[in-house]
């Protein structure tokens, strides 16, 4: 077997002699890029950004923004990551000779004073400015460059620029010094990629292929099969082994909590886990799909989820975090499994015996717990059709965007002719697993959709579950916002369902 390297800034490395749970943030420093920052090892700050070729949506290659703090370097094992040194022009002898277009607007519109965040800034601003469609769905013209659009002008909504630009980009990034709105600034103001700009060409040839990796160090493993078939027969002989897609769970167990395994079998590139599929009665995810790949391929066709996905973490941790692992962990607050509870959502679980389909109301089973047995994995969720018009997502938490849920609630509702036909009701931080609101929907279903049967079933939605006090919220409070999200549903919703 090919001995384990990655490419960094278009130069090829050995990964070997670092550890099998060494980061990829720790690895580029060792090596030098110390562009790339640790703030808080755990995927929120930003300040440890990188771009990795990563299979497109649109075209054959997209650069991806990830968290260089959670990614254990072996996960990129033949793949292709830049760091902020790596995105200006050099020159003879590799001295920079012109800065990057999103790197020249940074210094020009003082977005930068200490720095030390900068360089996580500007690669998740340089995945932002190579996203394909940018600049064509904002009508922008090719080497706008400094100046198109430069400060905000209103004529847009304040987080999307009139040159395309998604601040959601930068919603992982976090600054204490310079202030957002000389970023927001110099993000605003960059043009369209020039003809011959080497990353935005590199984005039309093909990304690199999966390599199988069995990469072990002082006892440690880091394996990646190379089909599911070779995953589940790898979990049978190592059932204590440690599965990892995305690593923003894992990661921060690594960084925080000093967590070590002697296996970790990645699964984030098999491709039977990695399709996704529309048909006449479901639509079927494959669970390594990232929460980007997911969001801008379905493209809004299951509105709950389009909902879900810009309150799901952040821009740099959708980009990484899969639907597999969300669920996989088992956590009562995790935000997919309300959504999909309320979509009634089923799972494929893979084992080396076979496959089997479970519903995911049946799945959970105690805190961090479930029915998946030694052995199996979550090949994908299965959501059916038709969908139930009338939905929503409310994640009360004290922060509006990149903070975990106090609740979640999320409901898909069918109301036709004034009257409620089918209540699905999904709750995350209420008990010790998500649940369905069961109670909740018998209030509703049958009866007519008024204030009076809304009010009803609130005072029934409020005492579901059991919610507990902790540093997030009280019991008394996350009962009262059950309540509350369904009278927001009926207040937001009346006169489109009327209509």
């Amino acid at each position: 077997m090919v001995a384990a390297r990655i490419t960094v800034n278009g130069k090829e490395t050995p990964i070997s002699p670092a550890p099998a749970h060494t980061t990829v943030l720790d690895f580029l420093r060792e090596r030098g890029l110390t562009g790339t920052k640790e703030g808080c090892a755990e995927g929120e700050c930003g300040a440890c950004s990188v771009l990795v070729a990563r299979p497109g949506v649109d075209r054959p290659t997209d650069w991806v923004a990830v968290n260089a703090c959670l990614v254990p370097v072996a996960a990129l094992d033949g793949q292709e990551v830049v760091t902020s040194e790596g995105l200006a022009t050099v020159g003879e002898g590799g001295t920079p000779v012109a800065l990057h277009p999103v790197q020249q607007e940074m210094a020009v519109r003082g977005g930068s004073q200490c720095g030390y965040c900068t360089p996580g800034f500007v690669c998740s601003m340089a995945a932002e400015y190579y996203r394909p469609g940018r600049c064509a769905h904002a009508g922008d013209q090719p080497g706008a460059g400094a100046g198109a659009g430069g400060a905000h002008d209103g004529a847009s909504d304040p987080e999307h620029g009139p040159n395309g630009f998604d601040l959601h980009a930068l919603s992982g990034n976090l600054c204490r010094c310079t202030g957002y709105r000389p970023i927001r600034d110099a993000a605003f103001a960059v043009g369209a990629p020039a003809e011959d700009d080497v990353l935005a060409q590199r984005r039309e040839q093909a990304p690199p292929e999966p390599v199988t990796t069995a990469y072990s160090r002082d006892g440690a493993e880091f394996l990646r099969p190379g089909t599911l078939a070779e995953a589940t027969e790898l979990l049978r002989e190592r059932p204590g082994a440690v599965l990892v897609s995305g690593s923003t769970d894992w990661g921060v167990e690594v960084n925080i909590r000093s967590r070590r395994e002697n296996c970790v079998i990645a699964i984030d590139r098999l491709p039977e886990l990695r399709e996704l599929r529309v048909g006449s009665d479901h639509i079927e995810i494959g669970a390594a799909q990232t929460l980007t790949e997911i969001e801008r391929r379905l493209d809004g066709a299951v509105p709950l989820l389009a909902e879900l996905f810009p309150q799901f973490a952040s821009r740099l941790i959708r980009n990484s975090a899969t639907l597999g692992g969300n669920l996989g962990t088992g956590s009562p607050i995790g935000d997919s499994p309300p959504v999909l509870l309320a979509l009634e959502a089923s799972l494929v679980l893979a084992g080396a015996d076979g496959e089997r389909e479970v519903p995911l109301c049946d799945y959970f089973t105690g805190y961090r717990q479930s029915v998946r047995r030694p052995g199996e994995l979550i090949r994908s969720v299965r959501v059916p059709l038709p969908l139930s018009p009338v939905t929503a997502f409310h994640k009360i938490a004290k922060r509006r965007f990149d903070d975990i849920s106090s609740v979640a609630v999320a409901f898909a509702l069918d109301v036709r002719d004034g009257t409620v036909h089918k209540a699905r009701i999904g709750l995350g931080g209420v008990a010790a697993t998500p649940i369905r609101a069961l109670a909740a929907e018998a209030a509703l279903e049958g009866r007519p959709w008024t204030a009076g049967t809304v009010e009803a079933a609130a005072r029934v939605l409020r005492a579901q579950g059991t919610p507990m006090n902790d540093h997030r919220a009280s019991a008394e409070y996350r009962s009262a916002m059950l309540g509350q999200s369904l009278l927001k549903l009926y207040a937001q919703t009346t006169e489109a369902v009327s209509s």
